[in-house]
């Protein structure tokens, strides 16, 4: 009992101090030793906990999701007004915070890795899969409300996703200086010029589906 209570202190103590280590080394570059070296403990201390770097680094695509996948993030239920509840979605949404929630480096770091390693893709698929149901959720609400138009909600959270994993593309390669937030605002009105209803689709919401 005792081995366990002491693996889930450390291993997320040590997981974190590894992503750390990847920000300033690159995946290539982190080692079992530089992350005992940063935490000042003997490096079999690590194997121990994780018997090699492949599983560690597994373990820490999970600790990262769970990072994305915040709750507090995404936590609007105690909005009870729908457009407001949607503003404050896609304001979260496209917003820098939510963008850096993983270092982008390693972001794009992983992405590559999950063109090699299947287990590293279908955790990533795994995650973008549930974040996409749940734009699509939150748009399926949004509709019966009355306040967006689109029908396929299904496709538009698809959109929506495109529309704010190109923002790392674009701040890497075509800001010319400017800041992520100028081109996070112009996604963000894109996607709400995308979901609004025009004056023929403007709907009424079923009593049943309200919230």
């Amino acid at each position: 009992m005792r081995k366990n209570q002491n693996a889930k202190l450390r291993k997320p103590e040590i997981l974190e101090n590894y992503y750390q280590v990847m920000i300033e080394e690159g995946i290539e570059g982190a080692s079992i030793g530089k992350i005992a070296g940063r935490m000042n403990i003997h490096p079999s201390l690590i194997i121990h906990y994780f018997k090699n770097k492949e599983n560690m680094t597994l373990e820490l695509v999970d600790f990262l999701i769970d990072k994305y996948e915040a709750p507090e993030f995404l936590d609007f239920g105690h909005i009870d007004d729908p457009r407001e509840r949607l503003e404050a979605l896609m304001e979260t949404i496209f917003s820098l915070a939510w963008s850096r929630t993983v270092d982008p480096g390693l972001h794009f770091g992983f992405y590559y890795l999950s063109m090699r390693k299947p287990e590293i893709r279908q955790r990533f698929e795994k995650m973008i899969r549930r974040f996409r149901d749940y734009l699509a959720g939150e748009l399926a609400y949004y509709r019966s409300a009355g306040i967006i138009g689109v029908q396929d909600v299904k496709t538009a959270a698809d959109t929506i996703v495109v529309l704010m994993e190109g923002l790392e593309f674009h701040a890497h390669f075509l800001a010319e200086g400017r800041p992520f937030e100028v081109f996070a605002e112009a996604a963000r009105k894109v996607a709400l010029e995308m979901l609004q209803p025009r004056d023929s689709e403007r709907l009424e919401a079923p009593q049943g589906e309200r919230r």
